[in-house]
């Protein structure tokens, strides 16, 4: 499963750096969890989500970033900040890209500030 996830992180980051994003970091691991994708977007320190789901019977890949997992996801990026002090005061934002479907003909789904750190 590691393997097909690192084929859509794969994917997710060149459609990002195509719209112009800039890849900081990949897979940025702490006690809390990983962060898939750290990237700049001008000024503003994006993290990125990377879901896929082969069927939607319970949901889209979108859908699988709960509560929790957003918790987890904060917690992350306030420690990736820590340790990048030169990118702490910049606007930051979470972002989800999500693959629905099977790998060959999975559609992306880019959601923009998805949630927000309260």
């Amino acid at each position: 499963m590691r393997a097909a996830g690192a084929i859509f992180e794969q994917r997710a980051c060149a459609e990002l750096q195509r719209a112009g994003l800039k890849l900081l970091d990949r897979n940025y691991t702490t006690r809390y969890g990983e962060i898939d994708l750290v990237m700049l977007d001008r000024d503003t320190v994006v993290f990125v989500e990377v879901r896929h789901r082969l069927a939607n019977t319970h949901g889209n890949a979108a859908a699988t970033v709960t509560a929790r997992k957003q918790t987890k996801l904060i917690q992350t990026a306030e420690l990736w900040l820590s340790t990048h002090p030169r990118h702490a005061n910049h606007t930051c934002r979470f972002d989800v890209v999500s693959y629905d479907g099977p790998a060959d003909s999975a559609a992306m789904a880019w959601w923009r500030a998805a949630f927000e750190a309260i």
